[in-house]
C-alpha cells in the first residue's frame, strides 16, 4: 500500500493525499510537480520517471478501503536535490523514456 508521504522531498511542500500535485517514483519517491518539472522527469533517487500519485478515497465506499482505515504516514523524508549530481543522472539517461531506463 502507498504510504502517501506528506511533502514533497526536495522543497518541503506540503503533498496531503488529496494533493493532484503529487508525483511519485515507483519506489515512492514523492516530489511535487513544480520539482519534477525542474527534475526533467528523472528521479534523483532512482533514476526512473514519475507518475501522479493516486489519490485514497477519504469516504468508505467499500471494504473499509479509505484514508480512516488507511492513513497516510507522517514521516517526513527531505532529501533536497543536489542538482549537479543530478545533472551527472541526467546525463547518464539522456534520450532514454523512463520505461527504457
Amino acid at each position: 500500500m502507498l504510504e502517501l508521504r506528506p511533502c514533497c522531498e526536495h522543497c518541503a511542500k506540503e503533498l496531503p493525499p488529496e494533493s493532484d500535485e503529487a508525483m511519485i517514483c515507483s519506489f515512492e519517491c514523492t516530489f511535487c510537480s513544480d520539482c519534477v518539472g525542474q527534475l526533467d522527469n528523472v528521479c534523483p533517487n532512482c533514476g526512473g520517471g514519475f507518475s501522479p500519485r493516486p489519490v485514497r478515497p477519504a469516504t468508505n465506499w467499500r471494504n473499509d478501503n479509505f484514508l480512516g482505515r488507511c492513513p497516510p504516514t507522517s514521516k517526513v523524508t527531505f532529501k533536497p536535490v543536489d542538482f549537479e549530481e543530478h545533472a551527472k543522472l541526467r546525463q547518464a539517461v539522456a534520450g532514454r523514456s523512463p520505461q527504457a531506463r
